[in-house]
């Protein structure tokens, strides 16, 4: 049996990877809810699974030098490289979260966003999304944040103040011409970055799209407002309390997508 723990734990290294692409990309194909496959596959389970994996490589990899056979050092070696891999990949994503606010709501108009059409809020309400809140007020008073944020400076702030204080740099983007060309564009840069359902209403004069993330296939709404020589952004995540800043992102690249066109 010692002589086949470096080949167990390597196996069980495999396992675990499959444990993570399952709980990573079941919920992009609708193999699983987001909650299963985020929360309970990976932020619960996922560390333990984790610790387990890495005590019987390392186990395994001191009983190969000790007990031997000295040649299967190797597979236990590869077995903890794995969960050690996993774990660090893990503490980059909270790193992350950490270093940014825990919203998922941005725009480049804070005093007056973007609004979603009836069409899109009724959807998000069908697919039991967060709901699209008010920038004017503290998110300590908002039921999503109330509690994770209660006693902290942060919970005074409202989405106006956060945005402005982290994301002074999401701005509109100005153009020249006619309102129609800039639609042309801003549909057209929606398309250019990945956005799905782009859908145009002239008479609003709003383009909107849907964003969906490679891992877990977190979905987005995007939309943009065209009025008066400048377009503003604002993209929204439907599940989820912070977004890593992938919401910012999103508008800058669609910002700089959007110039790319109009400069044509």
């Amino acid at each position: 049996m010692i002589a086949k723990l470096p080949r167990i734990s390597l196996w069980l290294a495999v396992a675990l990877v499959l444990w993570f692409l399952v709980a990573v990309f079941g919920p992009k194909f609708g193999l699983i809810d987001w909650k299963i496959g985020f929360l309970t596959m990976v932020v619960t389970i996922g560390p333990i699974l984790m610790g387990i994996v890495g005590l019987v490589a390392i186990i395994a990899l001191v009983m190969a030098f000790v007990k031997g056979p000295r040649s299967e050092w190797w597979k236990a070696a590869a077995a903890l490289a794995i969960p050690v891999t996993l774990f660090a990949g893990l503490m980059s994503v909270r790193a992350q979260g950490d270093s940014v606010p825990p919203i998922h709501d941005v725009a480049t108009d804070t005093a007056n966003p973007p609004q979603f059409s009836p069409e899109t809020m009724a959807m998000r309400e069908k697919f039991g999304a967060n709901p699209v809140d008010d920038y004017t007020t503290p998110i300590g008073q908002i039921a999503l944040w109330a509690d994770r944020v209660k006693g902290q400076p942060i919970a005074a702030k409202s989405h106006a103040d956060i945005i402005a204080d982290s994301y002074g740099d999401l701005v509109p983007v100005p153009y020249e011409g006619s309102d129609a060309e800039a639609m042309a564009a801003v549909a057209g840069a929606m398309e250019d970055i990945g956005l799905a359902d782009v859908r145009r209403d002239d008479a609003a004069g709003t383009v909107e799209g849907t964003a969906e993330t490679f891992a877990f296939g977190f979905k987005d709404d995007v939309v943009a407002r065209v009025t008066e020589g400048r377009i503003d952004l604002r993209s929204v995540s439907r599940v989820g309390v912070s977004d890593l800043g992938y919401n910012a992102a999103r508008v800058r690249k669609l910002a700089e997508a959007i110039e790319a066109r109009l400069a044509k």
